[in-house]
């Protein structure tokens, strides 16, 4: 069964460090076998958390740890990177469209500069082909703000492309929308937060931070985990669900 205590740590069967439950990605296998997310922790049968990063993922699915500790015939897709990472995005695109109809999203370019201006916004949102002039316009409202309130910026998130956020938001293509703050608007943080986590992006405090580091072909460079290394370590599969 899924987890009885959210706040119960478990162990990342790839570096086998325990976190908190909201730093893991749940796993299960399906009645065929196939290995699959499972971010709300509901479905049945026994149960393998990885840490919630893309890279660790990719580890555990090259490393056929799936099966091992699932102590079963697992099947781990090489997909099942690109698979949770379209999950979570869903999650986050699912919240934006609740928090607009709870009030707590305005969209449009003036829109998200008053709101960040005034201190109104938790965060910021840029579609992923936003363009750069308007994103450094946004960006200069909350640098200001930030000044002001002698406080760090608020975060920017580019989760999804104009014309996924219009469709979420239920109107046209959205480049530039924020998060307000209030009850929905904290829980749509939460999930823009999981999404840039899992890939690896920072979202935006400070322009000095930006993204992560990537290579000459765009693929990011992971950071250095001595949790992550090739040793022998405990076995997978104990630290599987009961």
């Amino acid at each position: 069964m899924a987890d009885d205590d959210e706040m119960n740590p478990r162990m990342c069967i790839v570096s086998r460090q325990s976190f908190e439950t909201d730093r893991l990605i749940r796993f299960v296998a399906s009645p065929d076998g196939q290995v699959v997310p499972d971010l709300k922790r509901r479905l049945p049968g026994r149960g393998v958390h990885v840490e919630a990063r893309r890279e660790v993922v990719e580890l555990a699915v090259r490393r056929k740890l799936f099966g091992r500790a699932l102590k079963a015939e697992a099947r781990a897709g090489e997909d099942l990177p690109d698979v949770v990472d379209a999950v979570l995005k869903r999650a986050a695109l699912g919240f934006l469209g609740l928090a607009r109809k709870a009030g707590s999203v305005v969209s449009g370019a003036s829109r998200v500069d008053a709101a960040v201006r005034a201190g109104a916004a938790l965060a910021v949102i840029h579609a992923e082909d936003a363009a750069a002039d308007g994103i450094r316009k946004i960006d200069a409202a909350r640098f200001a703000a930030a000044a002001i309130e002698e406080t760090e910026e608020i975060p920017a998130f580019r989760p999804a492309s104009s014309d996924e956020l219009g469709l979420a938001i239920g109107g046209d293509n959205v480049i530039h929308a924020a998060v307000l703050a209030g009850e929905a608007g904290a829980a749509l943080l939460k999930r823009l937060e999981a999404l840039a986590n899992y890939r690896g992006v920072c979202p935006g405090r400070s322009p000095r931070l930006g993204q992560a580091v990537r290579d000459d072909d765009g693929r990011r460079i992971p950071d250095e985990d001595p949790g992550m290394d090739d040793g022998l370590g405990s076995d997978p599969a104990q630290e599987a669900e009961l």
